[in-house]
């Protein structure tokens, strides 16, 4: 009998200290696709909205190995004046340095 409430007692003060591990995690700017900071990725893919002023474009992209990305489609950061001459539709090859554009060019 001492051996099951200590085993009651022991699983009780596991699952009152497994949130508190969990919230103690750090998940950075974890968004789905965490990219390495320093690190530049390229990429291939096609646009399918801009926003000029925001500074963001659509891209669906071909899968980044670099990243270990598949094939999706999503809005990245750009400077605005690497955006211009730019319309949905264009085929892109672009580099990434985390999970900002920073340099960008039609195929």
């Amino acid at each position: 009998m001492k051996f099951a409430i200590a085993l009651v007692g022991g699983l009780a003060l596991a699952a009152t200290q497994a949130p508190a591990m969990a919230q103690s995690h750090d998940h950075g700017a974890h968004s789905g696709h965490a990219a390495p900071a320093a690190a530049n990725a390229q990429g291939q893919g096609v646009v399918k909205a801009i926003d000029v002023r925001a500074g963001s474009v659509t891209i669906a992209h071909e899968p980044i190995k670099a990243l270990n990305w598949g094939a999706m489609t999503m809005a990245f950061k750009a400077d605005p004046a690497a955006l211009k001459g730019l319309s949905a539709g264009d085929k892109v090859s672009f580099t990434l340095k985390g999970q900002q554009i920073v340099a960008i060019r039609k195929q």
